[in-house]
């Protein structure tokens, strides 16, 4: 089976949703499962799960992460911070932690959907699960073994439920994880089964186990999946044909399932692009995505500036990262890619400074950038009362993605309202041919034409808050000097230097349409510049 390993399990979800705390056997240990830990039943041996440590405090988990390792399971996640370090290191196990606020059923969703495994039926979102375990059954009556069907990856999605058929320990461990148990036998088992294309019968691989019967499930050359019976010595003379039969039947559910799930996937990503441009219906908007109350509009774009030679693919890299952030602090996914730009709706309740926003954008960003290898950056709109004003709060984002820099590659709105006011101010005056004459115009033509500096001049004049020698200090010249300009300006050009009024509105065109700043002044995003060329 293709697991990912604990550090690709962190590379995607760790930071503040899951902080890893001692790893003995090293990242590259393969992580197959997300177990919840059921303190009244034993642990099953699952090489390489996962064990979330429900219903037991952190301080006190000595037992169980060495439980845990006598199981032979990868790591124990505990909620909070005090967990026994040493016990797990002593036995070889990592251990990992989650916050003291986080629900279990937020942290099992976000490790199986981060694991590629499926969580519990009811919370998997295959439409016909129903249907499936439905089918094993009356396959489990007609050929007289327990059936199970399986995903490509050897994940359990139904499994038979009719009463006294024979059983066996593998049976028992695959359907207490919804995963069949890892081995290098069954590694085998699995490749000759997908090289046929009829019933194959497979020995049993314990002494105390029993032999299969399975088909694999194919659909268009597509390889769906597995059905498997377990043969006693009592299956029904016609067991190959029901198998067969119940392979073929399986195909359909699972590709109605998967058109269901894209149907739905796509239903959902639609509404929420319509409520991010504004076209959708509130109320049904917050119904379905579950939002309620206070939002913003988290974005997230990979550096234009670096070079991707599969930018798309990438972006949606991107996506899951976010996404899966997303459910582990929040419980659901309401994420979406619109233009190359991740748009995330973080519920605000209570939100004030936007600091933990802020904090996750930042994770974020990090974890993004180090797993896809590229830069990228974040911006947070304001907070908005519900989800009616998602379209504003977009706005926002957008806007504040314009204002980032090298320099700033995460950021709120309130954080660079002076630049996003300027990239505004920016694109208003120079779509209005009324707003965009003026004195300034007048100065540059003068400089071109006479070589003059009287632009620039005014310009650190102005972010001197016009004070000579400050001007003089940012141009590097004499105060007598900048004094002589400024006198030039007042004759050549007729500005009224001594109007505030004249002085503002010079000031915003030079600063915006003509993108200068005063001499050794912060630098404003490159879109100022260019607005003006």
């Amino acid at each position: 089976m293709n697991a990912p390993t604990l550090g690709d399990l962190l590379d995607v979800v760790g930071g503040p949703s899951l902080r890893l705390h001692t790893a003995p056997a090293g990242l590259s240990v393969p992580v197959t499962e997300a177990l919840l830990h059921d303190a009244h039943a034993p642990l099953p041996r699952l090489p390489g799960a996962l064990l979330l440590a429900v219903g037991v405090r952190a301080a006190g988990a000595g037992a169980l992460v060495r439980e845990a390792a006598a199981a032979g399971l990868a790591g124990v996640v505990v909620r909070g911070a005090d967990g026994p370090a040493g016990e797990a290191e002593a036995h070889g196990i990592a251990l990992l932690s989650v916050d003291e606020d986080t629900a279990w059923h937020h942290v099992h969703l976000l490790l199986a959907s981060a694991i590629g495994a499926r969580p519990a039926p009811s919370g998997s979102g295959l439409g016909d699960l129903g249907d499936l375990f439905a089918l094993a059954d009356a396959i489990a009556a007609a050929a007289g073994g327990a059936t199970a069907v399986e995903d490509p990856r050897q994940r359990i999605l139904a499994y038979s439920t009719v009463p006294g058929q024979p059983v066996d320990e593998d049976r028992r461990e695959g359907i207490l994880g919804l995963q069949v148990p890892a081995s290098a036998e069954n590694a085998e088992q699995y490749r000759v089964l997908f090289a046929a294309d009829r019933p194959v019968r497979l020995p049993a691989l314990t002494d105390t186990g029993l032999p299969r019967l399975a088909m694999p499930v194919r659909a268009g050359g597509e390889t769906l999946g597995s059905v498997w019976l377990v043969d006693d010595g009592t299956l029904a003379p016609d067991a190959e044909d029901t198998l067969v039969q119940g392979a073929s039947t399986a195909a359909l559910l699972l590709l109605r399932a998967r058109a269901a799930r894209e149907l739905a996937r796509h239903q959902h990503d639609e509404l929420l692009r319509r409520l991010l441009d504004g076209t959708a219906d509130a109320s049904t908007g917050a119904l379905r995505l579950g939002l309620e109350g206070p939002v913003r509009v988290a974005a997230f774009v990979l550096d234009a500036a670096a070079s991707l030679p599969d930018a798309e693919r990438t972006a949606l890299r991107l996506l899951d990262v976010v996404r899966l952030a997303c459910e582990a602090r929040y419980g659901r996914h309401a994420c979406v890619l619109v233009d190359g730009v991740v748009y995330a709706l973080l519920p605000a309740p209570g939100e004030h400074g936007g600091a933990r926003h802020l904090r996750l954008a930042e994770d974020l960003t990090r974890r993004a950038g180090q797993a896809l290898r590229v830069p990228v950056r974040a911006a947070l709109g304001e907070v908005v009362p519900d989800v009616g004003a998602v379209a504003d709060s977009r706005a926002d984002a957008d806007l504040a993605l314009r204002a980032l820099g090298p320099d700033l590659p995460v950021a709120s709105v309130e954080q660079v309202r002076a630049r996003v006011t300027l990239l505004r101010l920016t694109e208003v005056l120079g779509e209005r041919r009324e707003l965009s004459a003026g004195a300034w115009r007048r100065v540059l033509a003068y400089d071109d034409a006479h070589g003059t500096d009287y632009a620039r001049t005014l310009a650190c004049w102005f972010h001197a808050g016009c004070d000579m020698a400050g001007a003089a200090r940012l141009l590097a010249v004499h105060p007598n000097t900048c004094r002589y300009r400024l006198k030039q300006v007042r004759r050549h050009v007729g500005i009224d230097l001594d109007d505030p009024d004249e002085r503002l509105v010079l000031w915003l065109q030079l600063r915006t349409l003509a993108g200068l700043t005063g001499a050794g002044s912060p630098g404003v995003p490159g879109e100022l510049n260019e607005a003006s060329s």
